[in-house]
């Protein structure tokens, strides 16, 4: 039987105790009812542990843990995503999670709607915690890092991946599999709705991103963060 993965708030330098708060020590105690001596998965510092219930109540649930188990890694993939409607934002938070990305990055792009730019920043916390329950569902080991959404030359300049790769409508020839290397550390940029101006794409040139197609059709953008992401994961 498959046990249960939670990943720790806190947890002691030895990594021998571990401990959850807030939400989810209430979810474990009220709604899952908790017993010490319970046997779970637990995740602490990236590391996951076979784990024991030490003290159950609904502020905190402690941890003994114990020996390490074999972990899958995060995909070497940060995702560069233009803030688009927020319903499907998170959609494409969550399935990205799921799929292994390591970081997201929100982009505030000249044609993302005035509405949506002035109301990332206040979105942030949402999409992480969008992250952490995707997180545990996929059994990760590690939380997707999201930053505070930022413009797009910022984002660009602070890339120190050695794959760029700008998913372009414009592009026909060069496609997403014949420039990812595996194992290799990859950005991947999905534009907003209505595409980047003449001039981000400007930027990224600039920057040594590489255009490229994963195909014929005209996609959403969070379908095609996710087609992306399927695609790097099975060469990576």
């Amino acid at each position: 039987m498959t046990r249960r993965r939670w990943i720790a708030d806190t947890w002691n330098d030895e990594r021998t105790s571990a401990s959850l708060l807030g939400e989810q020590a209430q979810h474990l105690a009220r709604v899952l009812r908790a017993e010490v001596g319970q046997t779970f998965d637990v995740v602490a510092g990236g590391f996951l542990h076979r784990a024991t219930v030490a003290s159950v109540n609904e502020n905190e649930v402690q941890f003994d843990l114990h020996e390490e188990q074999e972990i899958d890694h995060a995909l070497p993939v940060h995702l560069l995503m233009a803030v688009f409607k927020f319903d499907r934002m998170e959609w494409a938070i969550e399935k990205a999670t799921e799929l292994g990305v390591e970081r997201i990055t929100p982009v505030l792009a000249r044609r993302t709607e005035k509405h949506l730019t002035q109301a990332a920043a206040k979105r942030v916390e949402r999409w992480r915690r969008i992250a952490l329950e995707a997180s545990k569902q996929s059994r990760r080991v590690a939380v997707p890092e999201i930053v505070d959404p930022m413009p797009l030359k910022a984002a660009l300049a602070g890339e120190t991946s050695t794959a760029k790769i700008l998913l372009s409508e414009t592009e026909q020839e060069t496609t997403i599999a014949s420039i990812i290397r595996k194992e290799e550390p990859t950005a991947l940029a999905i534009g907003p709705e209505g595409g980047w101006t003449p001039e981000e794409m400007a930027l990224f040139t600039q920057n040594s991103w590489t255009p490229v197609t994963i195909g014929p059709r005209i996609l959403r953008a969070e379908t095609a963060a996710i087609a992306a992401l399927a695609i790097a994961g099975a060469l990576l």
